[in-house]
């Protein structure tokens, strides 16, 4: 089998014109062409009258060999990969022996859950949160009635913080080994559609991930695993050898129990600061990581599907129009868009009372009145919180609180029309865009809320982006502040065994531990975790 890549056709072309585009590519005739399937499907919009859909498909031929001559010099034409997924190792069955322990069910927890389960070891793995379909009821508590529960919220219990987001399942990491398949495979055993398998960018939302999480937890149940729930990790039991080496034997939790384990993968989530302040009392190496700060920017969807797909907004196959832009400031900042959510809402994402934090959501129709996106500026250590492994919290921290009582104090969020926040002056009252996010916000002065070097920069981007998208710039667009909980702070660092560097048995994984960025990453470092605790665990 081969693959052929880069194959373009309209937009709206008839189910013929592929074979047809197919044999025409590689000059053949069509009874050459035994089969094919389609391994990826993306589009190219740059004229917007004029859009491509573009193919990667696999093809059986009846002379594969001589066609991979004729384009030895091709890179879009080459045998089509093994992409099956092999397990790394098995444990005897049955087996009796130490049971792994993962902390966290988010993305890269419930991977390293389900590796480990289907590779035989039985794991237990703990979540301070909540199922998820009780933690969705804690999470509306805020939307709805300004009521936060730090323990079950967006950011903690069973999905992690993905399940109130966009769903989006890809990522820029360039695996030989294909662990992102093995990933969309489990998916869509779970539930989720198939297209998944072939989109470009490919998305699930909110209501499909619950019902996905849901099932991969069943599936680890049924291979041996334990979930225990509202089991919040407080401590870590580490010996110390006579030389000095360190290695953990144990958890402790906040019920007073000890569970004994000499396998522990830390699968925190970027919001867990209570746990990370522990790891750094017990000794555990910690690292500062360059992450962003900002705010969540609203247009209407319309607006966004016109300047991205012109006479061709609404069509089913695009979908949504999403969108990704940066600009280089002139202070030195870099300011982009993050987590673009096409047809979603900005949701209250905090999980420490007192503080406010955003992020964006949408369901996997889309279909909600506003695109909405993170407009953040980069920051990192050396320059902006030096001095201490957990001072980037700190700094979350205070422009969190800040957002708190700017927004009234009761979790409303702080907003501002893009207009007004690029003149300097406070809004007072909304425009043509009406903000979605819940409890509410506070019209007020986001220049008050965020470091002066995000603003002078994002007052320069914002007018940038109006070059790019056309109405980007528009005065009435809202900005909802403040976008914190991009990304992981710290880095747990690991050796190229995965464990800690100076802490055998802990395995530092996914987003929380600045190895990961978003859904589909997160969830192949989670495969590639357990494969190392399996091995481990194995002698191997």
């Amino acid at each position: 089998m081969l693959r052929l890549s880069d194959l373009k056709l309209p937009l709206d072309h008839e189910d013929e014109a592929l074979p047809a585009a197919i044999c025409a590519r590689l000059g053949i005739v069509p009874e050459d062409l035994i089969g094919f399937s389609v391994w990826r499907r993306g589009w190219d919009a740059r004229k917007k009258a004029h859009i491509l859909l573009i193919y990667t498909v696999d093809v059986t031929l009846r002379d594969e060999d001589a066609v991979l001559a004729r384009f030895a010099d091709d890179h879009n034409v080459r045998p089509t990969p093994d992409t099956e997924y092999r397990f790394v190792t098995q444990a005897p069955q049955p087996y009796t022996g130490p049971r792994p322990i993962v902390v966290g069910a988010g993305p890269c927890g419930l991977f390293v859950g389900l590796i480990l389960a289907q590779m035989g070891f039985r794991p237990i793995i703990l979540d301070r949160g909540k199922v998820v379909r009780e933690r969705t009821k804690d999470t509306w508590g805020l939307w709805r009635r300004s009521v936060l529960n730090p323990e079950s919220n967006v950011q903690f219990g069973e999905g992690g913080a993905g399940t109130f987001s966009d769903g989006k399942l890809y990522s820029r990491i360039k695996d030989p080994r294909h662990l992102d398949r093995k990933v969309l495979t489990e998916f869509v055993k779970a539930g989720a559609p198939e297209e998944i398998l072939t989109e470009a960018h490919p998305h699930i939302g909110t209501f499909r991930l619950v019902t996905m999480v849901e099932s991969i937890r069943e599936t680890i149940e049924a291979l041996g695993g334990e979930y225990r729930w509202q089991h919040r990790v407080v401590d870590l039991d580490i010996e110390t050898d006579a030389e000095g080496n360190r290695r953990v034997t144990g958890v402790e939790l906040q019920t007073g129990e000890t569970i004994a384990a000499d396998h522990v993968v830390l699968a925190l989530g970027h919001s867990a600061r209570d746990t990370f302040q522990m790891l750094h009392d017990r000794g555990v190496f910690i690292e500062p990581k360059p992450f962003s700060i900002g705010v969540r920017i609203e247009h209407p969807q319309s607006w966004i599907d016109r300047a991205r797909f012109g006479p061709n907004a609404g069509n089913a196959i695009l979908g949504a129009a999403d969108y990704a832009i940066s600009h280089q400031a002139s202070n030195g900042r870099a300011v982009y868009s993050f987590c673009m959510c096409p047809g979603g809402t900005v949701v209250a994402a905090t999980s420490e009372e007192g503080r406010v934090a955003t992020n964006g959501m949408s369901q996997y129709s889309r279909n909600e009145r506003n695109a909405n996106s993170g407009i953040v500026v980069a920051i990192d250590p050396e320059r902006d919180y030096p001095g201490h492994p957990l001072a980037g919290i700190e700094l979350q921290r205070r422009l969190e609180e800040k957002a708190y009582v700017a927004g009234g104090s009761d979790y409303k969020a702080p907003a501002q029309k893009l207009g007004d926040f690029v003149a300097g002056r406070p809004s007072t009252e909304l425009g043509e865009v009406i903000p979605s996010y819940r409890p509410g916000v506070k019209m007020t002065d986001l220049a008050e809320v965020l470091p002066e070097f995000a603003v002078t920069a994002m007052r320069e981007a914002l007018v940038a982006f109006g070059r790019q998208i056309p109405g980007y710039d528009h005065p009435d667009a809202v900005m909802t502040g403040v976008e914190t909980r991009t990304s992981s702070p710290i880095r747990i660092t690991r050796g190229k065994d995965f464990q800690s560097l100076n802490t055998a048995g802990l395995y530092p994984a996914g987003e929380g531990a600045g190895y990961a960025g978003g859904i589909l990453s997160a969830a192949v470092d989670g495969v590639k975790v357990a494969e190392a605790v399996a091995l481990d665990m194995m002698g191997a």
